[in-house]
């Protein structure tokens, strides 16, 4: 099943694309909620290339490893990746307001898909506030 969040940001695509692809700006937004946090993210933005991050509880009681391989990287545009047998599309689609964010991806089973897509969305609006914050 294919589960998708978006959000808009006001900001331009040029500073939307830098802080999705950036490893020091993904380990500022990276969470769903306070108490979780990136500790680390590795990018090769490139088709072929890999990508990985570590979220953990902020009471180091849980943690796990995010990662996988870019299949299709179009600069300011669109990224696809596979993560454990998994697909996930990123869209950036320039608006009036600000650049659209869509993510699209294959639900797990081991979690309800609106668990899956609640998480999601808060890491993706998590995104849009870092970026709006950076503007100043």
């Amino acid at each position: 099943m294919k589960v998708t969040v978006e959000t808009t940001v006001a900001a331009p695509l040029a500073e939307v694309w830098r802080a999705w692809t950036t490893p020091e700006d993904i380990v500022a937004w990276n969470a769903a909620s306070d108490d979780w946090h990136t500790v680390r993210a590795d990018v090769d933005l490139r088709a072929g290339g890999s990508f990985s991050s570590r979220m953990e509880a902020k009471d180091g009681s849980m943690g796990f490893d995010f990662a996988g391989t870019y299949v299709t990287v179009e600069p300011r545009r669109r990224i696809v990746a596979e993560f454990g047998g998994r697909t996930l599309e990123v869209e950036f689609i320039e608006t009036g307001a600000g650049v659209r964010v869509r993510e699209t991806f294959d639900a797990e089973d081991q979690n309800p898909v609106e668990m899956q897509r609640q998480g999601w969305q808060a890491i993706l609006d998590n995104f849009a506030r870092h970026v709006t914050a950076r503007r100043g």
